[in-house]
This record gives C-alpha cells, sequence and structure tokens, in this order.
C-alpha cells in the first residue's frame, strides 16, 4: 500500500512540473501623438537695406514722382550718347528739368532704349524715337511700371531745331500720346509746341544724323520704309 501510494504521488509530482505556465499578453495601449501646427515665421524686412528699385518698383502714377525726386538726387548725370544706323547723336540734360531729366537717364541705365526704333519720321519738323514691337523691350516696360510725368514746360525752353521733348501728362488723352518711353527731337524751329510738351535737353552733336534721318522714306503712318535703329544708348557723363 505504501509503495502504491508512494508511485501516485511521484507520477503527480512530475505531471505538475511538465506543465508550464501560459505566459500573459501585454496589453499595448496605443496613444495618438498629436503634432503642433508651426505657426509660419514673420520675416521682418529692413526697407534701408533695399535698393530704391526695390522700394518702389513697378512705377505708377502715385509713386513715379517720388522715385525720380530721389533718383535724380543720386543720379547728376546730363550727357548721353544715342547710336543710330546713320551715326551717332549726343544730349545735353537740362538740369532745371530735374524729373525728366532723372527719368531719361533712369530708362537709359535700365537699357530700355536699346533695340528700340524711331518709328515716326516727319520731315522738317520731329524724328520721334522709344518704340518697339520687341517683346523683349515690352518686358522692360512692364517691370519698370505704367506711369506718365507731368508738365515742366514753363522754364523759359523753346522748341527751337534740336531740342529732345517729350509729351505732357496735361494734354487731352495723355496715356494714348504721352509716353515716358518716348521722345521726340525737333528737326527745325516748332514753337507752337512751347508750353504743350516739356523740353528736357538739346541735341550737342550729331544734327547732320537728325536731318538724315528726317528725310528717310516713310509709310502714311510716318513710320520709316527702312527701319532707323537705336542699337545704343548710354550715359557718357
Amino acid at each position: 500500500m505504501r509503495v502504491f501510494l508512494t508511485l501516485c504521488l511521484t507520477l503527480l509530482f512530475m505531471s505538475c512540473n511538465d506543465t508550464k505556465p501560459t505566459p500573459k499578453k501585454k496589453t499595448v495601449v496605443k496613444t495618438e501623438v498629436k503634432q503642433k501646427k508651426e505657426t509660419p515665421k514673420v520675416i521682418a524686412i529692413d526697407s534701408s537695406k533695399l535698393t530704391l528699385e526695390e522700394r518702389f518698383l513697378p512705377l505708377n502714377d502715385d509713386n513715379a514722382m517720388d522715385f525720380f525726386l530721389e533718383y535724380e538726387k543720386e543720379h547728376k548725370e546730363n550727357k548721353v550718347r544715342i547710336y543710330t544706323s546713320f551715326g551717332n547723336i549726343e544730349l545735353l540734360l537740362f538740369d532745371k528739368i530735374k524729373f525728366h531729366r532723372a527719368n531719361f537717364i533712369f530708362l537709359v541705365k535700365n537699357k530700355v532704349f536699346d533695340g528700340t526704333q524711331f518709328h515716326r519720321v516727319v520731315k522738317d519738323f520731329v524724328i520721334q524715337g522709344g518704340s518697339s514691337d520687341s517683346k523683349k523691350i515690352v518686358r522692360k516696360r512692364r517691370k519698370i511700371g505704367s506711369y506718365l510725368l507731368p508738365p515742366d514746360a514753363k522754364r523759359g525752353f523753346k522748341h527751337h531745331r534740336g531740342v529732345i521733348s517729350i509729351p505732357s501728362s496735361e494734354i487731352e488723352n495723355a496715356y494714348k500720346l504721352a509716353s515716358p518711353f518716348e521722345f521726340f527731337i525737333t528737326v527745325t524751329n516748332q514753337y507752337h509746341l512751347d508750353n504743350e510738351y516739356t523740353v528736357f535737353g538739346k541735341v550737342t552733336k550729331g544734327m547732320d544724323v537728325v536731318d538724315i534721318i528726317s528725310q528717310q522714306e516713310t509709310d502714311a503712318g510716318d513710320w520709316p520704309k527702312h527701319n532707323v535703329y537705336i542699337t545704343k544708348v548710354e550715359v557718357i557723363e
């Protein structure tokens, strides 16, 4: 009997040791991490570090005069050379007509006249330049802006032969007839233009070239049948 009990206890003990405990499953708790939205940083621009052009361009009727008021203080040049397919024309710009002088110098330095044409030629009257159908010139003008210059025609300068002048914004339909990107040079005295158009300089060398251009054959719209190109305009002093 003792042997039987001993055998039973031995078998029971061995059975308990063979049973391995089942591991408990770990409960994983997922936590959502909310990402904070970053507030865009506002970069302050120091206007004192901007160039004059960066502060004002593109120009318009509201800011153009303020721009040229500052521009003419920094750019005192008043002598310009126009290169054409018939020769060169040199100009002296009048300091008294400061806004128009500054405008012309600014456009020359930005090469707005390079590659344009004398698009209107009237014998014994004027040669008018600055226009072009070139897309490159159109893009340059668009970048600079759309604006008109106020008239400055009462400084005592008359439309003698060989002056450079520009239409004024007070004339009727100014935006159709006036443009700061265009100019004309008188071939003969044209005093009837006084007080309506602004004289801002004169030819000092190359009137023979002006005369040659004025003799070119034109179509019904006064456009030369053979294009008269302004290859380059540069400030010489």
